[in-house]
């Protein structure tokens, strides 16, 4: 049975760790042989125990580590924004992981998915082996678990990619449509100096939503609610194992009420760690006598787990449990990695500079709504206002839609453009995702029911506030504002009652007509899981259009180039506005004074990701 566990709780002091000595000659430059067609439809990988160490000691320390979300990122780099991130990258990582390694050469070493997605990554997925993938293999991961980003690509690069891997791919609820067989391992063995430890892993069960306007990347695949798969694994499991311990891309809740990894722990208990991802968090935590950490994302840290197990009357039994998350920041990169892949770090930082156009003024005056710097502490102007950073996107997707209304959100809260030269790396700046564009027809009430989801971002206003804020359970990214639609959006009004006034060309939203509506695939795919559309909507897809070209960042740099002949100039047409808020609260000024100095903090929510989640009220300060 378990003993108690000992957290090391939130993230470590980042430690100054010099890496060892190199196992093996590795190879200078990144692979760049061409793709070869993968023809298999099925992988059938074997089950299979690996093992690890020599058997006879007594008492067994048993060490993991795990990245998670590391989105493209071998450098400690971001392409986006052309700049060094020092939180960042699998060359940071593979620091800490020698260093562990030193300690415990029979480190079992997991990645917990969305690895090959994200920061130029897509630049290299002509490749045999995608950078990210090989950077793996360089590391001896022992295993991979596989994202739901992971899908955002053609089915042949993903599994070319998985067969590439060296170590096991896993992931327990992913299932061959023809005969129910598992797409990859579900788990996998090791045997430790002795001890046989389980791994299990699993994705959401969203993929299809998620990918529903190019249902080809998960083409003859079910996805299960990891609850069922799990179930059925660790009965399948029953008696095979000491040690279980659990990695699965999935954050402490589902975003859509399906199983969260503290679900998991809830209901399966004989879990002895929880390795998770997904959510881009930061924690260390016990839930029902499991311990369940997050190692954040980019390669912001490694999260390092130790059970101590001994051996009584024949069996190993869990001694203790130590568990952490140990800091990149002030961690020297791997000098062998960054040499590896120094290629990959220079064509994506070429690529980056490309000069598309030019602009000729400022896109958002005030990036931070109340400090006017351009780095957002306090509340987004452009979740506040019209602005002509939406303006832009928006005119793009209702021109190769042609489409009546369109619909986008700002990903990046910081997102704007200055004077000067117009780079692809601006590009990814104010549109961070390789989202492609849909066209679908919508009628007119659920044109409505659409916007007053997307409304629901906003925190219902109470009398005193001198701030508006956001609700904690809506990303940003979730948060649509719409063009080709004249709205107003009174937030002193419940959710599902806030659209005021909407017209399109004059004319109030006719519940019964149909309309053409621009949105991106990961829209489209929320939109029939809400029931507003469906297949048979879709009227335009930019991918089968014109394949890698119609991604909307290629869409933008087109439309600049052959429609605004490279000039983009900053407009605005005030299509929407917010009401229902009270301008003129006594005492405002003093209180936004005191939010700009610092001295009142704006609140966020708790994994740090949603700015501005509570307003400041005069009355509660």
């Amino acid at each position: 049975m378990k003993s108690t566990k000992f957290l090391v709780l939130g993230a470590l002091l980042s430690m100054a760790l010099i890496g060892c000595g190199k196992k093996e000659e590795t190879p200078k430059t990144a692979t760049n042989t061409e793709v070869k067609e993968y023809k298999e439809n099925k992988l059938n990988l074997e089950k299979k125990v690996i093992t690890k160490g020599e058997a006879g000691p007594e008492e067994v320390t048993l060490s993991f580590a795990a990245t998670s979300d590391v989105h493209g990122r071998i450098y400690p780099y971001e392409y986006g924004i052309d700049s060094e991130d020092k939180s960042a990258g699998f060359a940071k990582t593979y620091t800490i992981v020698k260093n562990l390694r030193e300690k415990n050469p029979n480190l079992i070493l997991m990645d917990i998915g969305d690895t090959v997605q994200d920061n130029s990554a897509e630049l290299f997925n002509n490749l045999e082996t995608h950078p990210m993938v090989e950077a793996m293999n360089t590391m001896d991961y022992d295993a991979w678990i596989l994202g739901n980003h992971e899908f955002n690509f053609e089915k042949d690069f993903l599994l070319r990619n998985v067969k590439n891997f060296k170590g096991s791919v896993i992931s327990v609820n992913i299932e061959n449509e023809d005969d129910g067989s598992k797409f990859v391992l579900p788990y996998q063995i090791y045997d430790v100096q002795g001890v046989k430890v389980a791994l299990v892993g699993g994705i959401p069960p969203h993929v299809p939503m998620w990918e529903a306007s190019a249902p080809e990347h998960f083409k003859g695949l079910t996805f299960e609610d990891p609850m069922t798969a799990v179930k059925e694994t660790l009965d399948e499991l029953e008696g095979k194992y000491d040690v279980l311990v659990g990695a699965f891309h999935l954050g402490r809740k589902d975003e859509y009420g399906k199983t969260g990894v503290f679900d998991l722990a809830q209901a399966y208990p004989q879990f002895d760690l929880i390795f998770a991802g997904h959510e881009h968090a930061r924690y260390v935590t016990d839930v029902n006598g499991t311990t369940v950490l997050e190692p954040g994302a980019y390669g912001w840290g490694v999260s390092n787990g130790e059970i101590k197990v001994v051996k009584k009357d024949g069996k190993w039994e869990v001694k203790d449990i130590v568990a952490k998350n140990v800091e990149t920041k002030d961690v020297s990169a791997d000098k062998d990695m960054l040499d590896q892949f120094k290629n990959v770090h220079d064509e994506s930082r070429a690529d980056a500079n490309k000069v598309v156009g030019k602009v000729n003024g400022k896109f958002i005056e005030r990036t931070d709504y109340i400090t006017g710097e351009d780095k957002v502490t306090t509340m987004p102007t452009s979740q506040l206002e019209d602005n002509a950073i939406i303006e832009l996107i928006n005119e793009v997707q209702n021109h190769f839609a042609k489409s009546d209304v369109s619909a986008a959100a700002v990903f990046n809260f910081d997102s704007n453009l200055n004077a000067g030269d117009f780079k692809k790396k601006d590009v990814a700046f104010i549109y961070k995702y390789t989202n492609t564009l849909m066209g679908v027809n919508m009628t007119g009430e659920n044109l409505l029911k659409y916007m007053e989801w997307s409304m629901d971002y906003y925190n219902q206003t109470e009398p005193g506030d001198v701030t508006i804020s956001f609700n904690p359970k809506v990303r940003g990214y979730n948060y649509d504002m719409f063009d080709g639609v004249n709205y107003k959006v009174d937030i002193s009004k419940p959710t599902g009652q806030r659209i005021v006034d909407a017209t399109i060309n004059g004319q109030p939203i006719d519940p019964k007509k149909t309309y053409k509506v621009a949105v991106n695939n990961y829209r489209f795919g929320t939109l029939m899981n809400l029931g507003l559309v469906t297949a048979e909507d879709k009227y335009y897809d930019s991918y089968e259009e014109l394949q890698d070209g119609g991604r909307i960042r290629d869409l933008i740099v087109r439309y600049v180039q052959e429609n605004l002949k490279g000039e983009l100039n900053p407009k605005v047409d005030n299509n929407w506005s917010i009401i229902g808020f009270e301008e003129n609260v006594p005492g405002k000024d003093a209180v936004i004074e005191k939010i700009r100095t610092g001295e009142i903090k704006v609140p966020m929510s708790e994994d740090g990701r949603t700015l501005n989640v509570q307003s400041i009220n005069i009355n509660n300060i």
